[in-house]
């Protein structure tokens, strides 16, 4: 059995050119296998900056890290083979029907074609959207829209998934659809999920271990009922996020609703 870390990073920092403040600074991290990891922070904490270096798509200014036992830099195009990656802002193709975005996917991740069928019609059923597979996206919810990037990103059987805000836009009721379907991703596969959130309803319910960041930093981290203990029997998550980083929480519908509801997550980032 591999005992290895998920993701690991040593001392992982990032400064933006023209920024002597870093937007990551000498971060680490220790996210076991085969769990849900919570990445929460305020606005401009270095969440989505972290996924970007993890994800390879961001090279670090220092430090290190590995994903799925892989190096970020020296082995990203190993890393690359062995994660999944939805970002906050769409990924489908809203002109495509659902299955065509999966074909389109299949093909990206280079599942062999005498595999692709299967795993798309394995993951239209997973996510519950075989009724919609031949449906143009664009007429999809908000929740559909998710389930089915998730899908996308799944589709090549990855060790680490990576979920940047995977709830943001959505209603009550699809949000907890994905909640779901990420519970029963984990019990199915033992795929490691690392997620970053504003919505601490959903880091408890989701996350097995998390680290708040303030400022570049883990300022805290451990597992959600353990951090609430330190406030005592009655405190929640948002307790503990306001006491940690002295700030307040931020919080779907169409296909239009989804992506401007991202665009402006994405710029506040």
């Amino acid at each position: 059995m591999d005992e290895r870390p998920a993701i690991e990073t040593e001392q992982l920092t990032r400064i933006f050119s023209g920024s002597e403040v870093p937007a990551v600074d000498h971060l680490d991290l220790r996210v076991p296998r085969g769990v849900i990891f919570g990445l929460l922070g305020p606005n401009g904490a270095g969440k989505s900056t972290t996924i970007k270096m993890l994800t390879t798509l961001l090279p670090p200014t220092s430090g290190h890290a590995r994903v799925a036992g892989f190096d970020i830099e020296r082995q990203a195009p190993r890393v690359r083979t062995r994660i999944g990656y939805v970002p906050q802002l769409l990924s489908a193709d809203g002109g495509l029907t659902g299955r065509e975005n999966l074909l389109l996917s299949a093909r990206l991740y280079r599942v062999p074609a005498g595999a692709r069928d299967r795993r798309i019609a394995d993951s239209l059923a997973f996510m519950d959207l075989e009724d919609a597979a031949d449906h143009l996206v664009r007429t999809y919810s908000g929740g559909m829209i998710r389930r089915l990037e998730i899908a996308q990103a799944m589709l090549h059987e990855p060790e680490v998934l990576f979920l940047d805000e995977p709830t943001i836009g959505l209603d009550p009721v699809a949000r907890r659809a994905v909640w779901e379907r990420l519970r029963e991703l984990k019990r199915r596969s033992a795929t490691t999920i690392l997620l970053t959130t504003h919505d601490m309803e959903e880091a408890d319910a989701l996350c097995d271990t998390l680290a708040i960041m303030h400022q570049g930093l883990v300022a805290l981290a451990g597992a959600p009922a353990a951090l609430k203990a330190t406030l005592g029997t009655d405190a929640t998550l948002e307790d503990v996020f306001i006491a940690t980083v002295g700030g307040s929480i931020e919080e779907g519908g169409s296909y239009r609703d989804v992506r401007r509801a991202r665009n402006t997550a994405h710029r506040l980032g």
